[in-house]
């Protein structure tokens, strides 16, 4: 359709919807929308949104765009159904906005772009994609290099195994070579596209970067001391991904490395340090882990523990001044589907050992924070290195941790309780002998001002568990499970939430050392029932379950079933059939 031209009439008709929509009220938009739908049945519609979107440079940014986002979602749907002229059109014309003034119309074009190499037939479908954007990176255009890289990078982020296992055109021959000499331009921009490009194919390792291997790790070693965040956050990408399928060739460099990574790791850019944060867990999975980190500890450790405290931003997106929220709604979006896993070996669940090791791969639970995080990255390192160095960790990190945990800040105190946590499988052999202190001290940490405190507490109370019930006359067993039950009834959700986990955990544990406590356990769950939204009902649920696991025939007599039934069936009568809420309950 190289002559195709849109009529005047259509054309206009389309721009003023486009242009409408800007000003729009949700009803109007719902108008718009039906109308562009309806477009579809006009077979050369997307020419209309490709001239828009390619050709119209006079036109407002905005409605450039619409017009191809509006194409990015056809092509998804309708791809096939469209005539090939149609389709080679709406291809030119992509490409034809690769080098566009606009930053925004380039990555719109990226974005559509890799929408055709996903749905419709792939890279194979598109023969000159590859070698068409190859090409216009030597352009003296700056816009247009910017475009390329920009589509590349997509393309490789979503069709990384299709490049990497082309035998025939080997596009990787000439693309990694010409990304590694990118690695040394002028633009920031230039240079971080480059190195995400090749992240890529590390784990993949196809021929095209093994031959090119000593080039890449030159030119990756160049970008240490780079000045963008951007840069040295991909570079730490790169090697920890490497640790894990050039391990021999690194070997030599391991110690610059590891010093490298240090500093990256106390980079004042979060995102650098989260990066960074994530070798050391990598390392650890290593068979020289050991023998290289091993000097590396004084320094190693304190940077771990000055990144496990809360920063401003967690703090914010935390509310942490917000210590009674009992009685605030939970959102749809803070409610995932739940329901009770027998986590007691014998208790009719499965293994008891895959449940446990589930339960403590999601560590401390930091409620709206939820997803990965500094926080939890350098939690995790330290819990690596606990596993690797298991009691020789401790000369290292008990001063620091005393420190910690007798610090003013209660943020810096609740990173040392953290800290306690993260190491309580690795190092249990040696750290049991400061337990009879640090137990009760942390039992009574359990009624600290600061809900953050309180519900971390509870979390690491949770991983020495099995310390407390296997002591004798179980001394502790009493207090913790007293000072839990209040902390269950807490009027912070988070440290609800953390005290049922935790709760769970030590009936899977203790069992039928609960029996005689079962009344005053039943009350305090019952009364939860009045206190708890939706989130920590399903929490509670499961707390419940596991109580029936652990005790197990011991509930079903008639004072603790009077106790037991009422609240749930008032529940279940309270419910609608349709209510997801019916599911965990069950």
């Amino acid at each position: 359709m190289a002559g195709w031209a849109p009529q005047q009439e259509g054309l206009q008709q389309l721009l003023g919807l486009f242009r409408a929509s800007q000003q729009a009220s949700n009803e109007q938009h719902r108008q718009i929308q039906q109308q562009l739908t309806s477009f579809n049945a006009i077979p050369d519609y997307n020419c209309y949104l490709a001239y828009i979107f390619n050709a119209l440079k006079t036109e407002a940014g905005h409605v450039r765009q619409m017009a191809g986002l509006v194409m990015k979602n056809n092509l998804r749907e309708h791809w096939p159904a469209l005539a090939p002229e149609v389709q080679n059109y709406v291809r030119e014309s992509l490409l034809g906005c690769i080098g566009d003034p606009e930053t925004y119309i380039r990555s719109t074009a990226g974005s559509c772009i890799t929408t055709l190499t996903q749905s419709a037939g792939g890279l194979q479908a598109w023969p000159q994609l590859i070698p068409g954007l190859y090409q216009m990176l030597d352009s003296a255009d700056a816009n247009v290099v910017d475009g390329a890289l920009s589509a590349l990078a997509k393309v490789c982020e979503d069709s990384a195994e299709v490049l990497a296992a082309d035998a025939t055109v080997k596009p990787l021959d000439y693309l990694i070579p010409k990304f590694i000499a990118f690695f040394t331009h002028q633009h920031e921009q230039f240079r971080r596209y480059a190195v995400g490009c090749v992240n890529h194919f590390i784990l993949l390792l196809p021929g095209a970067l093994v031959a090119s291997m000593d080039a890449y790790l030159a030119a990756l070693n160049a970008l240490t001391a780079d000045p963008s965040a951007e840069v040295r956050k991909r570079v730490c990408q790169s090697l920890v991904l490497l640790l894990d399928v050039q391990l021999e060739r690194l070997a030599p460099h391991l110690p610059q490395i590891v010093t490298y990574m240090l500093q990256m790791s106390a980079d004042a850019d979060e995102l650098v340090a989260l990066e960074a944060c994530e070798f050391w867990s990598a390392m650890c999975e290593t068979a020289v882990a050991a023998q290289v980190l091993g000097d590396f500890l004084p320094r190693l450790v304190p940077v771990l523990l000055t990144r496990m405290v809360y920063s401003e931003e967690d703090l914010m997106m935390l509310n942490a001044e917000d210590e009674d929220d009992e009685h605030q709604p939970d959102r749809p979006e803070d409610i995932r589907p739940q329901f009770h896993k027998s986590r007691v070996a014998g208790g009719g669940g499965g293994d008891g050992d895959e449940e446990e090791g589930e339960e403590e791969e999601d560590g401390p639970d930091d409620g709206e924070v939820a997803e990965w995080n500094l926080r939890k990255c350098a939690a995790s390192g330290l819990d690596a290195l606990a596993g690797t160095f298991r009691d020789a960790l401790l000369p290292t990190l008990l001063p620091l941790l005393q420190a910690r945990l007798s610090a003013p800040e209660w943020e810096v105190r609740e990173s040392g309780i953290l800290a306690l946590g993260a190491v309580a499988d690795g190092c249990q052999d040696a750290i049991a002998v400061y337990l009879p202190q640090l137990v009760p001290w942390l039992i009574q940490t359990l009624s600290d001002p600061k809900p953050l405190v309180r519900s971390i507490t509870c979390w690491t109370l949770s991983r020495y568990c099995r310390w407390v019930v296997e002591q004798r006359e179980q001394a502790h067993l009493q207090p913790l499970m007293q000072e839990l039950l209040k902390r269950v009834l807490d009027k912070n959700k988070k440290v609800q939430e953390a005290a049922c986990s935790s709760f769970a955990m030590l009936e899977e544990d203790a069992q039928l050392a609960l029996v005689p406590y079962l009344d005053p356990i039943l009350r305090n769950l019952m009364f939860a029932f009045e206190k708890y939204q939706a989130k920590n009902l399903l929490i509670l649920y499961d707390a419940i379950g596991t109580l029936a696991d652990a005790v197990g025939r011991e509930l079903n007599k008639p004072q603790h079933v009077a106790i037991l039934m009422p609240p749930l069936v008032a529940r279940w009568n309270a419910l609608a059939n349709d209510d997801k809420g019916l599911f965990p309950l069950l």
